[in-house]
């Protein structure tokens, strides 16, 4: 390739801004418009859910692909569930108080100053 032919320089790809993750393994979060919190054991930098999935969310509230996603141990007031949310859609906690979850004390060693350590057999 010479300098004279243009048609053969690589083109550039161009990829979405992806955000950081603002959240972390053990941080305890809310959700924004319903009512349950949890504690986050793993992201994904951008969606990773079936599409079936992300269609079934109205379209009015459905959240943007390109951003990190968070896997819970969520509770709400009468049940406890794994959840997969939207960072836009999560805040920090400001309770502080412990996740009523059955696989918390698996996932992680106890509650530290408002945050779970997690148990060295599940860090990357």
């Amino acid at each position: 390739m010479t300098p004279e032919s243009p048609s053969k320089l690589p083109t550039a790809v161009i990829a979405p801004l992806i955000e950081r993750a603002r959240f972390a393994p053990g941080d305890i979060v809310r959700h924004r418009m319903f009512d349950f919190r949890g504690v986050v054991f793993d992201i994904d930098p951008v969606f990773a859910n079936s599409d079936e999935w992300y269609e079934a969310i109205p379209e009015a509230i459905r959240p943007a692909k390109e951003q990190p996603y968070y896997h819970l141990l969520a509770e709400s007031e009468d049940s406890s569930y794994i959840a997969y949310v939207s960072q836009q859609n999560l805040v920090a906690d400001g309770d502080g108080g412990p996740i009523d979850h059955p696989q918390v004390d698996a996932m992680f060693d106890g509650l530290d100053r408002g945050r779970y350590r997690i148990r060295a057999i599940h860090r990357h």
